[in-house]
């Protein structure tokens, strides 16, 4: 038997998990706020499109661009930074509304910061879970599951608190929540996570950010199963983003009619992706992963539109939406546990900025896209016409004999890493992507 960990050793991955819950509870009211506040103020769904595009444009660029930043400055100073940046960008939101000079291309260019801070704000804290589930001595799936956990615990309580904070001091103000949730995730990364390789190397000159660039795109690139991975996601995502940034607030607003009932969609999708995350914690590394993969990607999309296009009561959609939750539960941790095993210490930060920017790449167009649909073609047949292309998708991995290599995990050896470097190819570890 092997002794207990001590307490101290611990505290770093209680914190990552913690401020992942905090994080996502701010992440939550947002994604409720801002979409309600624009559809509410414009009723244009290609208006509520484009706003909801902005962050994940943000976010698309930063990935890209900071991987090389982030492998090279302290991952705490730079994950603290970056949340404080967006606290910073959100205040301005009812502050600038408050004094009538919020106009749309200002609210564009608001929300543009958020997601530019959170890519490299995400990237950080991923490589600082890696030396706190070290020394934790936790495996990768325990500690992703358990981040994912804290993360569903987030999102099912701020979705149904942004919905009474909407309901009673409007949308708007809603967001100051949110400021103070990034706020907190600087103060407790700040104080409680330690520094852990930290700093490698002094601030990078234009060719070294630019070859590291090109390193972390190779590692990338020369991966046929990471690469098969990535374009399922950049589809998947670009799906998710339709759903979550505007089919979404328009069940809510036109089927529903209730703020209140929207925040208990977003609940109920949080309490089944809890479950799944609990259930691929305990027993995930003893199910092969193709098969998982399909399941719950088959729960996220095709039943979660499916449910959505029929109308059923209220009661009964709750329960789809939680079934389907369970789906995105199993994705996020599965995805990084392979993303761990894969991807060489030294290069993770330009790696999973790269991974998450090509996973995410098509997912302005599927807000903008969805945005258009729904004017055209109304909620129903936009749901219709989203489930069927996620259907499509998600069967791609019975069909291409690339993903067989999921279910050959080789974990990455430090003599593989520096084997990799000299040969100036990616590692070759048999093998993440971006999270749902």
């Amino acid at each position: 038997m092997n002794p207990p960990t001590p307490p101290a050793r611990l505290l770093p991955l209680f914190t990552l998990v913690a401020v992942s819950g905090v994080s996502s509870l701010g992440i939550a009211m947002t994604l409720i706020a801002i979409p309600w506040f624009v559809l509410h103020g414009t009723g244009s769904g290609a208006r509520t499109g484009l706003v909801a595009a902005a962050e994940m444009l943000g976010l698309l660029c930063s990935a890209v661009l900071a991987g090389p930043v982030v492998d090279r400055l302290p991952a705490r100073a730079v994950s603290a930074g970056a949340d404080v940046l967006s606290g910073a960008a959100l205040v301005l939101v009812p502050l600038l509304h408050s004094r009538g000079a919020l106009p749309l291309p200002v609210l564009v260019c608001l929300v543009f910061v958020v997601g530019a801070a959170r890519g490299p704000a995400d990237t950080a804290k991923q490589l600082l879970l890696t030396g706190a589930m070290e020394g934790a001595r936790v495996t990768a799936e325990r500690a992703t599951s358990a981040v994912e956990g804290a993360r569903r615990i987030g999102m099912m309580t701020g979705a149904p608190l942004a919905g009474l904070l909407i309901a009673t001091a409007g949308p708007v103000r809603t967001l100051c929540a949110d400021v103070a949730a990034m706020l907190l995730c600087a103060l407790l990364v700040a104080l409680l996570v330690p520094a852990a390789g930290a700093t490698r190397t002094a601030a990078p000159a234009v060719g070294s950010y630019v070859r590291d660039l090109r390193t972390g795109w190779t590692r990338l690139r020369r991966d046929r199963l990471l690469r098969a991975m990535t374009t399922v996601l950049l589809v998947t995502n670009a799906l998710d983003g339709a759903l979550n940034g505007v089919l979404y607030p328009a069940y809510g607003t036109r089927v529903l009619h209730s703020s209140s009932l929207f925040g208990a969609m977003v609940t109920a999708i949080g309490a089944g992706a809890l479950l799944g995350a609990a259930l691929f914690g305990w027993a995930g590394h003893r199910a092969p992963r193709r098969a998982l993969f399909v399941a719950a990607f088959m729960l996220v999309g095709a039943v979660r539109c499916a449910a959505l296009a029929a109308e059923p009561a209220p009661v009964v959609l709750l329960a789809l939406l939680a079934l389907s939750g369970i789906g995105s539960g199993v994705v996020g941790p599965l995805m990084m546990s392979v993303a761990y095993q894969r991807v060489p210490q030294d290069v993770r930060g330009r790696v999973f900025g790269l991974l998450v920017a090509c996973a995410l790449a098509a997912t302005p167009l599927g807000m903008l896209g969805a945005g258009v649909l729904l004017d055209h073609w109304g909620l129903t047949w936009s749901l219709v016409a989203t489930g069927a292309v996620y259907l499509g998708v998600t069967l791609a991995p019975l069909v291409l004999r690339v993903w067989r290599q999921l279910d050959i995990p080789v974990p990455a050896t430090p003599q593989r890493d520096q084997a990799g470097d000299r040969a100036g190819g990616a590692a070759q570890v048999p093998v993440p992507a971006s999270s749902h």
